[in-house]
Parts: structure tokens; C-alpha cells; sequence
């Protein structure tokens, strides 16, 4: 009797924001150090920017959690937002649906003496806001930058999406992969998330062609990259 073929099934994984599972590193250093001292921060204001994939908004959830402070997000702050009694954190606040929401926002919170964090791709006094009272209140906040992931965060971001799908990839292979997948978390999401379909369609671990199969549109065609006879043996 043959066996039927397992059928691979999208399980999305919700986005792990605790502190446990953040991935302390130089390039966040300067931001993790900020978010310990609030009350340093000017006017009680502290914004944090980068690119994409460097733990921006995993720092806003954890200082939220840390602070027990509302996590409200720029897309979808409308009209006059009901302001907390609390420590507030804005993520996405350069893409505002509504730049008077977010202006009345700090005013409010400032009238209250509450803590606001803001997080975006730039730094505030860089986003495209029309109303002048907002562009100057968004100019006098301190921004520090938190620096996309280096080699030694991508590898470890790429550790950990693999088991928390339960894939057992051999560190050979993991290490070959990242050399040529593209150097950002969210494409390493993406190849992890196809790793997975393939080896559910398969039904067995994952060894170098079923990568390769499945990650044919990811992966870079780069023979540049060294690879000893040692390692080759492994994948």
C-alpha cells in the first residue's frame, strides 16, 4: 500500500516581538540604550528609523511591554485619536493616514507629560508632512538609528526561522544558502516559508537540491563563493 503524500499546509507564524527572542546586536545598540532611559529623552519624545529587517518595531513592542505603554499604528490613525493614560508608541508613524491625528496625538501627550515613541524608515524631521505646526514639532525629536542586520544577525535570524518551523537544515547548508539568498530578514522568511512547503510535499529533511528546487527564485548564481570539499560532502 503506498503511502499518501503529506500536502503542504500554510501555517503563518505570528511575529515574535518578546525580549527573549530579540536578537541583541552593535548595529542596536545606541537604540536599546535609549529605550533604557526615558527619562532622558528631550520633550519626552524619542524616534527610532532604519531600513526594513533591523528590529525596529521588535525594540517599540519590547519597550511597550517594558513600560505598559498603547502600541497604536501611522496607517490607521484617523480624526481625533483617543489619547491613553499612558506611555504611547507609534509604529509606521511615517506613513500617517492622517497627519492631524498624529499632531494632536503629541500634543495631547505632551499636555499629559507622557513618553512618546515613534518609529519610521527615516528620521522625522525627513518625512513628507504638509502641516507646518507637525513638521516642527516632528524636526525637534530625537532620532537614533537602528542599522539593518549584519552577517552575524542574518545567520542567526535564519537559525531561528528554520526551527521554529521545525526544519532541520545542516549548518553546512544553512551557510551556503545565506551566501546566496538576498541579505534581508524578510527574504529569508520567504525562503524559510518555501523550505517548508517543499519539505512537507517530500516528507523528508532538507538536503541541497530540494533547496535549490525550491528556492530557484531567491537564490543568487554566484560560484564565486567558495566552497571546500569537506562542506560539499555535507550538502
Amino acid at each position: 500500500m503506498i503511502a499518501p503524500r503529506q500536502l503542504p499546509l500554510p501555517f503563518p507564524l505570528a511575529a515574535d516581538f518578546s525580549e527573549a527572542d530579540f536578537i541583541v546586536a552593535p548595529a542596536n545598540e545606541a537604540a536599546r540604550r535609549w529605550l533604557e532611559r526615558p527619562a532622558d529623552w528631550p520633550e519626552r519624545r524619542l524616534a527610532l528609523w532604519g531600513e526594513a529587517g533591523g528590529g525596529k518595531s521588535h525594540l517599540l513592542h519590547i519597550w511597550a511591554q517594558n513600560e505598559k505603554a498603547a502600541v497604536l499604528a501611522g496607517p490607521t490613525l484617523r480624526g481625533l485619536p483617543l489619547v491613553p493614560q499612558r506611555p504611547i508608541a507609534v509604529d509606521d508613524a511615517d506613513l500617517l493616514a492622517e497627519e492631524a491625528s498624529l499632531l494632536h496625538l503629541l500634543n495631547a501627550a505632551s499636555n499629559a507629560g507622557l513618553h512618546v515613541l515613534l518609529v519610521g524608515r527615516e528620521p522625522p524631521a525627513r518625512w513628507n508632512v504638509g502641516l507646518p505646526d507637525l513638521a516642527s514639532r516632528l524636526a525637534s525629536i530625537h532620532a537614533v538609528v537602528v542599522k539593518g542586520p549584519d552577517e552575524a544577525q542574518l545567520g542567526m535570524i535564519f537559525a531561528r526561522l528554520l526551527s521554529a518551523h521545525q526544519l532541520v537544515v545542516a549548518p553546512s547548508l544553512q551557510h551556503w544558502l545565506l551566501t546566496r539568498l538576498p541579505r534581508h530578514p524578510q527574504a529569508l522568511a520567504e525562503a524559510v516559508a518555501r523550505l517548508d512547503r517543499a519539505s512537507l510535499a517530500a516528507g523528508h529533511r532538507i538536503r541541497r537540491p530540494m533547496a535549490i528546487a525550491a528556492l530557484a527564485p531567491l537564490l543568487r548564481d554566484d560560484d564565486s563563493v567558495p566552497t571546500s570539499p569537506a562542506t560539499a560532502l555535507l550538502l
